[in-house]
């Protein structure tokens, strides 16, 4: 009994290793195409040209161009109007009466009264570089803000350069109608001997300069003058007072 006590335990043969099967070869890797996603946000940026992209860059460059071009070009061509009015700017026309001859003038037949009248009017032109066309031009005579003339028609008239034209219309002839205002007014003034009038011509003026002429502009003249005048004269008359007329165009 002791003597199997002693005795080692026996030993176990070690296990031997399962057998290695030969390596399988690999399947060659599947491609599967897989469809795109919809309603994603990747596909919502997907077309859309990234931040910074040389598409935008381009368009932004464009813009910047044109603005610039458009800026320089209305520059360049306010430089050039203004200089084109520094050197040709166009002065109105001065008008001056040298002179008045009254044929008739009837008083005595109200409301109604006739008159013919003739005065001759300096033109001046004084511009150095700018010709001017008066057209429509016409005239008549006022008194106390009334006109006691018809409105006659004149000739057009073209003025050149820095010059000074002299014309002498016949202005009325036909009966007008007046107040008692005026007819009384005058019969008083004739009394004595001291009448003042109003000459208003009337017109469009253009300027040209060179071959360029600009649009018409309406003309507005208004010369003041006293005559020395008796009833029943007939013929030139003293002009007591004259000034230079006032225009407005």
């Amino acid at each position: 009994m002791a003597a199997e006590e002693c005795r080692p335990p026996p030993t176990r043969a070690p296990t031997p290793p399962p057998p290695q099967l030969p390596p399988q070869p690999q399947p060659p890797y599947q491609h599967h195409h897989l469809p795109p996603l919809k309603d994603t946000e990747q596909d919502y940026y997907a077309d859309k040209p990234p931040m910074g992209s040389p598409h935008k860059n381009d368009s932004s460059a464009a813009k910047r161009s044109m603005c610039a071009f458009l800026t320089i070009f209305l520059l360049l061509a306010g430089i050039t109007l203004l200089v084109l009015w520094l050197v040709y700017r166009p002065y109105k026309p001065r008008f001056k009466v040298v002179g008045a001859a009254i044929y008739s003038l009837n008083t005595t037949t109200p409301p109604f009264m006739s008159t013919t009248m003739q005065f001759t009017l300096l033109i001046r032109n004084p511009n150095r570089r700018v010709s001017l066309y008066l057209d429509r031009f016409s005239a008549f005579v006022s008194y106390r803000n009334q006109a006691i003339t018809q409105q006659v028609m004149l000739p057009p008239l073209h003025q050149d350069k820095h010059s000074t034209v002299s014309v002498a219309p016949v202005i009325g002839g036909t009966p007008v109608p007046v107040s008692a205002e005026v007819s009384n007014g005058l019969m008083v003034d004739q009394a004595y001997g001291v009448v003042g009038l109003r000459v208003v011509l009337l017109g469009r003026l253009r300027w040209k300069a060179g071959a360029i002429k600009t649009a018409h502009y309406g003309l507005y003249v208004r010369c003041d003058l006293v005559m020395g005048l008796k009833k029943g004269f007939v013929g030139q008359v003293p002009l007591l007072g004259a000034p230079p007329c006032h225009v407005d165009v």
